[in-house]
C-alpha cells in the first residue's frame, strides 16, 4: 500500500466520523443546556457553576425585610429542643405547680423524664442533649397535656399573664378561645388562625373540658417542639 493510498484512507476516515458527529442528536447543539451567564459560571477553564453571587439589591433587599438578617432568621428558623429547666420554668409561669408528686400529674411526669427529655449527665462529662429526640417529644406532649387542667385553673392569676389587676384566660365565659390567653400561652402574638384552630379543637371533642384540654396541649406542642 503507497503513502499516496494511506493518506487517502486517512482522510475519508475523518471525514466519516466528522460526519457521524454531525448528524448525532447533540450535533448542532439544539439539545446543550443553554449556559448560565454570572459572575460564577463555569467552563472548561474553571470549575462547576455556583450560584451567581452578584444578587439583584433590590430582591436582597426585600429578602432581608421579610425574613431579617442572617444572624435573627438562623435563630427564628432553628428548632433545638427546649432545655429541661426551661420546661420547668414556662409551666410555672404559666400555673403549673411542676414540684406535684401525684401520680400522672405535669410535674411527677416532667421530673421522672429527665433522662427522656436528654437532662445533662454531669458526672459522664456530658452535656444536655440539644435535639429533639423522639422520646423527648413524646414526653414533652404527655406533660403539655397533663398540665392542660392546672393551666386552664391557674393562668390568669400568674404574674407572667397578668397586665395589671387583670390575667388573661386561654378561654372566656363562653368557652370560646381567647387572643389574649392564647399569646401568654404560646408566647407570641396570637393570630386569627390560632384562635380558630383552637375553637375548632373545643368543638370537635366529645365535651368542650376535654377539648379546652386538648386545645391548651396543642398550642404549646405547637410552639415549642416545631410540631
Amino acid at each position: 500500500m503507497t503513502r499516496t493510498t494511506k493518506t487517502r484512507i486517512l482522510l475519508a476516515s475523518c471525514a466519516a466520523l466528522a460526519a457521524a458527529c454531525t448528524n448525532g442528536s447533540q450535533g448542532d447543539g439544539s439539545n446543550d443546556p443553554a449556559p448560565q451567564v454570572g459572575n460564577s459560571t463555569g467552563g472548561d477553564d474553571n470549575t462547576f457553576n455556583h450560584p451567581d453571587s452578584e444578587q439583584d439589591p433590590w430582591a436582597l433587599l426585600q429578602q432581608l425585610q421579610e425574613q431579617g438578617p442572617p444572624e435573627y432568621s438562623s435563630r427564628v428558623h432553628g428548632c433545638p429542643k427546649m432545655k429541661y429547666a426551661t420546661i420547668a420554668n414556662v409551666l410555672a409561669s404559666r400555673g403549673v405547680n411542676v414540684t406535684n408528686t401525684a401520680t400522672n400529674s405535669a410535674g411527677d411526669i416532667y421530673m421522672s423524664s429527665d433522662q427522656a427529655l436528654g437532662v445533662a449527665n454531669y458526672a459522664a462529662r456530658q452535656r444536655e442533649n440539644l435535639e429533639l429526640t423522639t422520646s423527648a417529644a413524646s414526653k414533652l406532649f404527655d406533660i403539655f397535656a397533663a398540665a392542660a387542667p392546672e393551666i386552664i385553673a391557674n393562668m390568669s392569676t400568674s404574674p407572667a399573664c397578668t397586665v395589671g389587676s387583670v390575667g388573661a384566660n386561654v378561654f372566656n365565659s363562653q368557652n370560646q378561645c381567647d387572643a389574649d390567653g392564647i399569646t401568654c400561652l404560646i408566647g407570641v402574638p396570637a393570630t386569627a388562625s390560632h384562635v380558630e384552630l383552637c375553637n375548632l379543637t373545643v368543638a370537635n371533642a366529645s365535651d368542650v373540658d376535654t377539648g379546652k384540654r386538648m386545645a391548651v396541649a396543642a398550642l404549646l406542642a405547637a410552639a415549642h417542639t416545631c410540631e
